[in-house]
């Protein structure tokens, strides 16, 4: 795979995105997990750049926020971002990105279901590492990692998904139309 210039401006974007995302965060009083709106970016990165960059994309992220950056939730950033109880949902990412590219990147136009299929798969792909993660580091069961980790955000990760479907919808519809112009 050839990483091009435009490739690599994509992936820049899309790092610094997700790291927009984590700036918006809604802290909850009974879950150390915010909300944030960087499983959306990261759902798009996915979708645009395909799997390969969508994934370079986030772990472009990832590296940024190790390094210092302030990109993860509330701003913050470092090591311990990763190994607090918030790591696995972040590490989960990259696997989200490239599982919705993998999903999306072969097809000029897929189909709402599609879409909002990969995002759910994308979603899925968070949720696991994040629950385990969060199991391990505070020392909880699976239950009590769901109802803190999981329900709390389906709600919000479900108009996440649904707005998503629609941007990249409607972008693939506008690519398809320049394309054949």
């Amino acid at each position: 795979m050839e990483l091009k210039t435009k490739g690599m401006i994509l992936c820049a974007l899309f790092a610094a995105l997700t790291g927009v995302g984590g700036l918006i965060a809604i802290p909850l009083p009974f879950t150390p997990v915010p909300i944030t709106l960087q499983i959306f970016f990261t759902f798009l990165a996915g979708a645009v750049l395909g799997k390969y960059l969508g994934a370079l994309s986030q772990a472009i992220y990832l590296l940024l926020g190790v390094v210092g950056l302030p990109v993860f939730a509330k701003g913050s950033s470092g090591i311990g971002a990763l190994l607090g109880p918030t790591g696995g949902y972040l590490m989960g990412f990259i696997p989200a990105a490239f599982l919705v590219g993998y999903l999306l990147e072969r097809r000029d136009n897929p189909p709402l279901g599609l879409i909002f299929l990969a995002m759910v798969l994308g979603l899925i792909a968070i949720y696991l590492p994040g629950v385990g993660w969060l199991m391990w580091v505070a020392r909880m069961n699976l239950i009590k990692a769901f109802l803190l980790g999981v329900l709390p955000f389906l709600p919000g990760d479900a108009v996440k998904i649904v707005v998503g479907t629609l941007i990249v919808k409607r972008a693939m519809r506008l690519r398809s139309a320049s394309a054949n112009l």
